[in-house]
């Protein structure tokens, strides 16, 4: 597979940042309650962790080691700050429904870990994809989340009514929603893996799968 081809599926598939790495949980179980607080989330990140990615690798044989966490922070501060206010300037809807949450864009451990375990040490292009691949599975992570406890929790999805006002399970769209949906879904990714590693040996030895009629070792 092509190497930014790569960055992009481990990003979104293998590596997801929220299903697989656990990181990123702040944003993920408060901004939630709806599809569009969710993606324009995802999407305020991405464009935060691609541009600094790019950034810092452009930078990282300029940056002295001693200094590169502080030199980091000041450049996803500085990308944070613009982000926020073209959000307050276009998006006031969502910039007032997400509030702090922007600002907290800063200290996201899915941005400073990319940009020190990867982005201060690979090229520009190859930490472009792998900004690109992390927050689009960040976005997809949040985006899944959201629309299952709006759908849930308010019968709706991206504000289209779908499921009547009497069928409502109000607990989704609060707190504690957050924690039923994501560990609902990450239980079904663990049994999702679980199974591809039980099939990956099987399918490389030839294995038909009829283990009851199986003669081999």
């Amino acid at each position: 597979m092509n190497k930014n081809l790569e960055r992009i599926y481990n990003g979104v598939i293998k590596e997801n940042p929220t299903f697989v790495l656990m990181l990123g949980m702040c944003p993920t179980l408060a901004v939630t309650t709806s599809a569009s607080n969710a993606i324009g989330m995802g999407l305020a990140t991405t464009a935060v962790l691609v541009l600094s990615n790019v950034i810092i690798a452009a930078l990282r044989s300029i940056i002295p080691d001693r200094v590169r966490i502080p030199a980091f922070i000041v450049i996803v501060a500085s990308l944070v700050t613009i982000v926020q206010q073209l959000i307050q300037a276009y998006i006031p809807s969502l910039y007032d429904a997400l509030g702090v949450y922007i600002p907290l864009i800063v200290v996201n451990c899915i941005i400073l870990g990319r940009a020190e375990a990867y982005a201060s040490k690979n090229s520009v292009a190859l930490s472009c994809f792998d900004g690109i691949g992390m927050g689009l599975g960040f976005s997809v992570a949040l985006t899944v989340i959201g629309a299952l406890r709006e759908l849930l929790g308010s019968g709706a999805v991206f504000g289209a009514q779908v499921i009547p006002d009497e069928f409502h399970i109000s607990i989704f769209v609060l707190a504690p929603g957050a924690f039923f949906v994501l560990a609902a879904l990450q239980a079904l990714m663990l049994k999702a893996k679980a199974k591809a590693g039980k099939a990956g040996p099987a399918a490389a030895a030839g294995c038909g799968g009829d283990c009851g009629s199986c003669h081999g070792a």
